[in-house]
């Protein structure tokens, strides 16, 4: 469902609405999610080119990669990338993110020898703790795209753990809110390895997105050195694929969850998904059955009997007529009557048991129900 991931970031927002938010989760058995980050930034950006999405540009967030790394990446999917300062820009918190080069060379002591300098492309940020000036500096890049009118632009993080390191979680979590409540901003999604933190990180940053999705091996790996030789056998064949799970919220409170199997091609290190037909999803679905020590499904025979068992108070098909009362007497029921009384058959017992008639007093007057809810019970 990578392809579901994609086509919700490129729709955005409705009017009065948050931005939609994607958290990309892996760990270290299955640590593929970078490639998911890369696949999701290369679809999205091809819909930004070909006017297909609701964003006009996208403002990448780098902490652990450097912008020439994107450039590069951009141009490996075949995206133009001529023209590329007209619709992404790029915030480098990777190169300089604590300021340590700028007062080591003010000493003397430093001679930077990278390649990395600001461009038309990007921007250095060189005090990735200060979170309110990252967020101008976000939306200064994203409205350098889009102009300060209705337009709107899409925002990319590719690593949320690096910012872990420096602020705390609050701190973290309400600048992502803040830029998912930001008026110009049409999607959001970031990357996490959720291995590294406690659960109650993970839960915070889950909470705040409408889309996560979960890169998991294939095979578990079983723990203790008793599993060393099997865990040795199922990392062969977890290496370059696994299974992916996608958990949409949607805008009525419901949740649909998906499962996808895909593919690391090692030579480009492109992300594939599989299709349902491979034989791959078919052992993701096999291993979504749970194991149960009793048998789910009926034989021939047991379908057959269960046909056969007569439910309480239910119809036991004599053929006879269904009729709901409506409060007038049938026409049928006069004609009998008037039958039995003009041969003189009629015999009247006392049963012993009270009656109510009640007749309507015009067809005007509608009944309670022209269904009776009772109508499947024989009472």
């Amino acid at each position: 469902m990578a392809e579901s991931m994609c086509r919700t970031l490129r729709d955005g927002s409705l009017e009065g609405e948050q931005a939609p938010a994607l958290t990309i989760k892996d760990t270290a058995a299955s640590p593929f999610g970078f490639h998911v980050f890369s696949h999701v930034l290369s679809q999205l950006s091809s819909f930004i080119l070909a006017s297909k999405s609701q964003s006009r540009g996208i403002v990448i967030v780098g902490f652990s990669r450097s912008p020439s790394f994107y450039v590069d990446l951009l141009k490996s999917r075949g995206i133009d990338v001529n023209s590329s300062h007209k619709w992404v820009q790029i915030l480098d918190c990777y190169t300089d993110p604590l300021c340590w080069k700028d007062q080591l060379m003010g000493s003397g002591n430093f001679m930077d020898a990278s390649h990395e300098t600001s461009s038309s492309l990007s921007r250095v940020c060189k005090d990735v703790k200060d979170l309110d000036k990252l967020y101008s500096m976000i939306l200064e890049l994203g409205k350098g795209l889009v102009g300060q009118g209705k337009d709107r632009f899409s925002v990319a993080i590719d690593s949320i753990n690096e910012m872990l390191r420096h602020t705390s979680t609050p701190t973290v979590a309400g600048l992502l809110s803040n830029l998912r409540s930001h008026e110009q901003i049409s999607s959001i999604f970031w990357l996490l390895h959720s291995d590294l933190h406690e659960v109650k990180v993970t839960s915070a940053l889950e909470y705040l997105s409408s889309v996560v999705a979960s890169v998991e091996p294939l095979h578990q790996t079983a723990g203790g050195k008793r599993g060393d030789l099997e865990n040795l056998s199922l990392l062969e064949q977890n290496f370059g694929k696994g299974k992916l799970q996608v958990r949409f919220k949607r805008r009525n409170g419901r949740v649909r969850v998906v499962n996808e199997g895909f593919h690391i091609d090692q030579s480009s290190n492109n992300f594939t998904s599989v299709s349902s037909e491979d034989g791959l999803v078919n052992q993701i679905n096999q291993g979504l059955v749970p194991k149960v020590q009793f048998n789910l499904e009926l034989t021939e025979k047991e379908r057959i009997d269960r046909a056969k068992v007569v439910l309480p108070f239910e119809h036991q098909g004599d053929g006879g007529p269904i009729h709901i009362y409506d409060g007038r007497r049938s026409l049928t029921e006069s004609k009998t009557e008037a039958t039995l009384s003009s041969s003189g058959n009629s015999q009247k017992t006392d049963s012993g048991e009270g009656e109510i008639i009640y007749f309507r007093d015009s067809d005007d007057e509608m009944p309670d129900s022209d269904e009776d809810p009772d109508d499947d019970l024989d009472i």
